[in-house]
């Protein structure tokens, strides 16, 4: 086939150029446009009338001219027969278009420049893309830095391990930990042993060690240990954990945090041998002057205003050695110490005679007690604790009840357990201090405001006598409408 004429050529040429989707256009040697296709001037926005009556220079954003001409002026030296350039241009409502520019130039047989052909793609939507791509990079990596900081700088260890319990990062802190518990070195996997104690100071076990219980996906607080060679120097430790899942929702690992609270367990050890140490001092002088009012109640020759005035003093006497008691128990909780002595004993017998003690003052705060019981409840239990534990729910009951409310105490035999349940219709405990109200020397913001006598033991004493027999003590209350606290215990 013989080839086209030149008009043919140059009409398809022409076509080819009109429905290209790539923007197009015949640049003169000054610079000036001679003809742009229809996707050229939609990218910049002028129509084709406008846009011939401009030049290169006008719509090429200022700081990207020098580059653009450099090069133009270089193909018309004939230095370059082409180059491509990525540039941005001005688009005619004042927006920036980022575009990728091939240019190659026409010359005729004696090589003198007859015009410029230019191809521009547009590259505003990669462009803005790869900015965010960028923008999400820097966000990332400032995440990631500040994240850096935290873990270094804060004053807990912080421990990251795999599902295999390999070390992935520590932080500074931690490492103080893991140097006091091996010297040697740290293998960097979960269940090395080292000098890592528990709470009594005894050698932990591998299955014991936090990092091999976390790797095994448990999640637990304040689990205690000691590490450290010498025993002066060891620091004691408080042990959280909280598993990591990957996407699928498996378990990919764990994270662990070391909280240093040695001062806190030497402050607590001390205040505790403080308060035994000042119990027992206190024991002997008040049960010998107990003893003397004992037998001043009973000597014909004391007054009857005088028999007033002894009996005024042993009943504060006498609260005070509660006092001293409960002091004592507690420490006695603290040092492990066994708690009961478990014995046959009759619960309803004793339940009656801490009803008809407490009816006393429930009388003077105009309370009455009502009493559901059968008329004898057999259990091997301590019933010299469970009295005391009778006497403290009581006592909360009334000291907490309005004039004229009831506190009903409901005593029954369920299956092989005993369950007892105290009743008041008294102002009830805040949902904020639920948690709290077990807690030792704990004092409620009711009995600061109502100003009830106490020390903030009465319902460690019973959670403590009630879990050393295997029993269960719960609480609910609803402020202004009173307060229900049960207590089940194996028979």
């Amino acid at each position: 086939m013989a080839p086209p004429h030149a008009p043919e050529t140059d009409e398809l040429w022409r076509l080819t150029m009109e429905h290209s989707p790539v923007g197009m256009a015949i640049v003169s040697p000054t610079g000036g446009f001679v003809t742009a296709n229809v996707a050229l001037c939609e990218m910049l926005g002028h129509e084709s009338d406008v846009l011939v009556t401009k030049s290169f220079q006008d719509i090429t954003h200022p700081d990207d001219l020098d580059a653009d001409l450099r090069l133009f002026e270089q193909t018309l030296a004939g230095e370059i027969s082409s180059y491509r350039i990525t540039k941005r241009y001005l688009r005619a409502d004042g927006s920036i278009l980022v575009g990728d520019l091939s240019v190659a130039l026409l010359r005729d047989q004696l090589g003198t420049p007859i015009h410029f052909i230019s191809q521009i793609v547009d590259l505003s939507e990669r462009q803005a893309f790869v900015d965010r791509l960028d923008a999400a990079e820097a966000a990332a990596d400032a995440d990631r830095r500040t994240a850096q900081a935290i873990f270094e700088g804060v004053a807990v260890g912080l421990l990251r391990i795999d599902a295999q319990g390999r070390y992935l990062a520590t932080n500074s802190r931690h490492r103080e930990f893991l140097d006091l518990a091996f010297p040697e070195g740290h293998l960097g996997q979960a269940g090395q042993t080292g000098f890592a104690y528990d709470v009594d100071q005894r050698p932990l076990e591998h299955d014991d060690m936090p990092s091999v219980r976390a790797s095994r996906g448990e999640e637990f607080d304040d689990v205690r240990l000691w590490v450290g060679e010498d025993p002066h120097s060891r620091r004691a430790l408080s042990v959280s954990a909280r598993r990591v899942l990957d996407r699928s929702g498996a378990l990919a690992g764990a994270v662990l945090a070391y909280h240093d609270v040695t001062d806190l367990v030497r402050a607590m050890g001390v205040k505790d041998e403080f308060v035994s140490t000042i119990s027992h001092e206190l024991r002997t002088p008040l049960t010998a002057a107990l003893a003397y009012l004992e037998l001043l109640d009973e000597s014909t020759d004391v007054t009857p205003e005088g028999h007033q005035q002894v009996t005024a003093a042993r009943r504060n006497m006498l609260r005070l050695s509660h006092l001293v008691a409960d002091l004592l128990f507690t420490t006695r909780v603290s040092a492990g110490s066994p708690l009961v002595d478990p014995y046959r004993v009759d619960l309803a017998v004793i339940l009656c005679e801490a009803v008809d003690a407490a009816s006393l003052a429930a009388d003077s705060r105009g309370v009455r007690i009502t009493s559901r019981m059968p008329g004898s409840l057999l259990a091997v239990v301590d019933g010299m604790r469970l009295r005391q534990v009778f006497d403290n729910l009581l006592d909360n009951a009334i000291a907490y009840s309005r004039e004229g409310c009831f506190v009903t105490v409901d005593l029954a035999a369920r299956d092989e357990h005993v369950v007892l349940t105290i009743t008041d219709e008294g102002t009830g405990i805040d949902p904020a201090e639920l948690e709290q109200v077990f807690g030792r020397f704990y004092r409620g913001e009711n009995a600061r405001r109502l100003q009830v006598p106490g020390t903030g033991l009465g319902l460690t004493i019973v959670r403590s006598i009630v879990e050393a027999h295997g029993g269960v003590v719960s609480l609910e209350s609803t402020p202004g409408e009173g307060t229900s606290v049960c207590v089940l215990l194996p028979r």
